[in-house]
């Protein structure tokens, strides 16, 4: 006759807290994708328990998508998946500098808000609870090149609440220090409005290039982005091989 053998209430409860602790320190920010976890039997001697109890929480985020498991190597924060094998997240700084221009940026306000679930990119954000909203234009060798307005989900970005964002853009501090796992861009051409003209200083009707972008972890909605740019001043440019997109 054989029994199993059924972990005691303590040892659920330290497996609980293992898990906890390793996707705080992942959703934080804290180990970015690509970053080695420490191995099952240092885990295991930091919290003085089984290798069992730990190889458990493993599991648990690994299944949760925000670890992948490498043979030999170890487990390592996944990296992001992007819905569309086209586009990747841009940083608008890096891309302005490698044209050997000079970046500027202008934060024009900032403010939180409860979710407005009558808009459908709020709706399609997933989030039901305080949002930071950011407007902010990007500039290249001093002429506008892009007007921004973002909403950042803050019961998946807690601490985007207390940054600043007067010097750094919302989307550069994203990038550094919150990973995501899913990523979905739509892109069109519009007519710029009579607001959105003179924050690009351009003519009012002008066509631009519209980029909405949302991004989620693991089922949970980070942020979206609204940017314009003037239709002459910025290229989306993609270089991929037959097999790289269905």
């Amino acid at each position: 006759m054989t029994s199993d053998i059924v972990p005691t209430p303590d040892e659920r409860a330290l497996h609980q807290r293992i898990t906890e602790d390793l996707e705080a320190k992942i959703r934080s920010g804290a180990w970015p994708p690509g970053h080695r976890i420490p191995f099952e039997h240092e885990l295991t001697a930091q919290y003085g328990c089984a290798r069992a109890t730990v190889n458990k929480a493993v599991s648990a985020l690994a299944a949760a998508g925000l670890i992948e498991r490498r043979r030999r190597a170890g487990s390592f924060v996944a990296r992001p998946h992007i819905q569309s094998a086209v586009l990747e997240i841009p940083d608008i700084e890096a891309e302005v500098t490698r044209r050997g221009q000079a970046y500027g940026y202008v934060l024009l306000s900032k403010h939180v808000r409860p979710t407005d679930l009558g808009r459908p990119e709020e709706v399609a954000l997933g989030a039901n609870g305080a949002l930071l909203e950011i407007a902010c234009l990007h500039l290249a060798d001093g002429r506008p090149l892009a007007a921004e307005h973002r909403l950042l989900n803050l019961s998946a970005t807690p601490k985007a609440e207390a940054v600043d964002f007067s010097t750094l853009s919302p989307g550069a501090w994203l990038l550094r220090h919150v990973p995501w796992t899913e990523a979905e861009h739509r892109i069109s051409a519009v007519n710029c409005e009579p607001a959105e003209a003179r924050l690009l200083k351009i003519r009012p009707t002008q066509a631009c290039l519209c980029v909405r972008r949302w991004t989620w972890r693991v089922g949970e909605g980070i942020t979206f982005v609204r940017q314009l740019f003037p239709g002459d001043a910025y290229d989306l440019v993609a270089r991929f091989t037959p097999g790289s997109a269905g």
